[in-house]
């Protein structure tokens, strides 16, 4: 009989699910981060980068020691897995190369540029047997995930998200800068196609709108105000969702929660019991359910979930349709603009 000890079980695991050989293709700011967070993670071999900058690349592969590929075509060959860091503008083009290659997709959001382009990338993906996820990261806050299981049928929800100036970011509408992170988790919770979308947006210092709001109707009487700005004083990333006897607030800057629930109230409530009393003399006891929170690096979270789903072939959380279905809406918020 042949005995095996833990260390030895953990080593044959580790060697039965090989980590997935990933790249990246854009080594911007946001690229930097997922090429560090990618040599850190259990999940992935990082072969090296494609940054179309070759000064900047040069350098990146001197100071951070990533391995620089000449070509996007020779980068996606080396893989398992390409994580797609560029500008919007490039998303389709460079996507297009990853899926007709065989490889799976990992590309930040928005999606694409137009909802041309990503019912476009779904029927690639689909046609190449690849699976994708769109980096749409707050899913993965801390704050959000653990209030996740809370939601039942929420009937009104305000999301504010405001930043501060940055021209780094003014390259796309505000919309698909800022709002497109509310807009998807709001979709993840509603149950429900969207109905109606009205809009408006002002341009202060880009050419495109920095500030804008957004009322969302679905199908079922759920309401959504979202306001996103890029020009603020301070910033804020709240959301607050309100559903039949609960009220869910998410401070995805702070990373807090809170979970505000009604009940009917005992007969004899204790002294500290908080009770109020309809007109029609029904009473409601209002109690505090909030959940904890565990601290976690939501960049990182994505990547790796991203890699279970490859190796377990399951649905990956946030899905190259949800992706889709996000930038569809966006893309009605900004049509809504040219009609002011």
């Amino acid at each position: 009989m042949v005995f095996v000890n833990f260390t030895q079980k953990r080593y044959l695991c580790a060697k039965i699910t090989p980590m997935l050989k990933a790249g990246v293709i854009g080594a911007g700011h946001l690229g930097k981060i997922h090429l560090k967070l990618l040599n850190q993670s259990e999940k992935y071999q990082l072969i090296g980068f494609y940054d179309s900058d070759t000064i900047a690349s040069k350098k990146i592969s001197d100071e951070l020691g990533y391995k620089s590929f000449p070509s996007m075509e020779a980068l996606i060959e080396a893989c398992d897995v390409i994580d797609v860091v560029t500008p919007t503008i490039h998303h389709f083009e460079c996507a297009k190369k990853v899926v007709e290659a065989g490889k799976h997709l990992f590309i930040e959001k928005p999606i694409t540029q137009t909802v041309e382009e990503a019912e476009k990338l779904l029927v690639l993906a689909s046609e190449n047997n690849v699976k994708g996820q769109v980096g749409h990261v707050e899913r993965f806050n801390p704050a959000f995930m653990a209030v996740r299981d809370k939601f039942e049928n929420p009937m009104f929800i305000e999301a504010h998200r405001l930043a501060e100036f940055n021209p780094r970011g003014t390259d796309v509408p505000v919309v698909l800068d800022l709002m497109i992170h509310d807009i998807d988790a709001i979709l993840s919770v509603v149950d429900s196609e969207v109905k109606n979308v009205y809009s408006s947006g002002v341009s202060v210092i880009s050419e495109t709108p920095d500030i804008a709001n957004a009322r969302i109707e679905f199908e079922n009487g759920c309401v959504a105000n979202l306001t996103a700005s890029r020009i603020s004083m301070k910033k804020m990333r709240k959301a607050r969702f309100f559903q039949k006897d609960a009220y869910i607030s998410v401070d995805f800057l702070e990373k807090q929660c809170e979970v505000v629930k009604m009940k009917d109230a005992p007969k004899d409530p204790d002294d500290f019991a908080m009770i109020l009393t309809n007109a029609e003399g029904v009473k409601k006891q209002i109690y505090f359910d909030n959940p904890e929170i565990e601290v976690n690096n939501a960049i990182l979270d994505e990547l790796d979930t991203f890699a279970d789903a490859i190796v377990n072939n399951t649905t990956p959380v946030v899905t190259l349709q949800q992706g889709t279905n996000a930038l569809k809406v966006a893309m009605q918020v900004i049509e809504n603009f040219k009609m002011q």
